[in-house]
């Protein structure tokens, strides 16, 4: 067997690997939605099999025991303002510390950091208190400023700081000589060439703020304030669960965010390439 047939061969496992891969990774996913469409008998019977007939009453039912309009809404408030927030605070953040010369910036850099290996959850208890004497409590604002501040800022700053460093500076010394100063600078002239990195650090901070559990769990107590995972929550039965209703719920409970991501997609994989050139 030659060289060229060899390299064909191993294309051709490595093929075949990578597919058997893939099929194990969208199984679950298989089983998830095929589930929806089955009767709890059905779901017994065959697990991976076809539904005799689909059928959507399952999502029906589902859509009434979630609250989904109010739940969808809540969440859409807490991860738009979460979001917004995060890319305005950390943009601007991630400029001074990248362009200021002096050290106190980057002992703050340093200190942003140990936000990624810390877990907020260490400080859950002074937390509470906090957010208990701002008057917080049980209110979307109160969770928007934990997942701001408390969970997504420091790796928002982290993915901005590598951005901008690939950055001319002469762009801005341009500036500054038209008589620019450093806000408008930063808005008009940084900001726009920030696209890419933009759309990674929304992708991401929706992603974590939408997929946030715990938060809304310990600081959302009032029902008509609930987020859809706690909806989704609230319907496992403490003994048994109907799957055939359960998994409507999870389905109904990513969907926006699923579509949100397939829209945006293209933009992740250029801010992340973009930001890694220089650091």
């Amino acid at each position: 067997m030659n060289a060229r047939a060899k390299k064909t061969a191993g294309n051709i496992c490595l093929n075949l690997i990578y597919a058997l891969i893939g099929a194990a990774m969208l199984l679950p996913i298989y089983y998830l939605v095929i589930t929806t469409f089955k009767t709890p008998a059905e779901a017994a019977a065959s697990p991976l099999g076809l539904p005799e007939h689909f059928t959507l009453e399952n999502y029906i039912k589902a859509l009434d025991a979630m609250a989904y309009g109010r739940a969808l809404c809540n969440n859409l408030v807490i991860t738009g303002c979460a979001v917004g927030l995060l890319l305005v605070f950390s943009s601007m953040a991630a400029y001074v510390i990248a362009r200021s010369p002096r050290k106190v910036f980057q002992r703050m850099y340093s200190v942003f950091m140990v936000g990624l290996i810390v877990p907020f959850q260490i400080a859950i208890i002074p937390l509470y208190r906090i957010i208990s004497g701002l008057h917080l409590m049980n209110t979307l604002p109160g969770v928007i400023v934990i997942d701001v501040f408390c969970i997504n800022l420091p790796l928002s700053i982290f993915l901005f700081r590598g951005f901008i460093n690939t950055v001319p500076k002469e762009l801005e010394e341009a500036a500054y000589i038209d008589g620019c100063g450093v806000l408008r600078t930063f808005w008009t002239i940084i900001f726009p060439l920030l696209k890419p990195i933009v759309s990674t650090v929304a992708i991401l901070d929706a992603l974590a703020v939408w997929n946030d559990f715990m938060t809304p769990l310990l600081f959302l107590q009032d029902p008509k304030k609930g987020v859809l995972l706690q909806e989704v929550y609230k319907n496992v039965g403490p003994f048994s669960t109907n799957w055939t209703s359960f998994f409507p719920m999870l389905v109904l409970a990513t969907l926006p965010l699923v579509v949100f991501y397939l829209i945006m997609q293209r933009s992740i994989i250029e801010g992340v390439v973009a930001g890694s050139v220089k650091g």
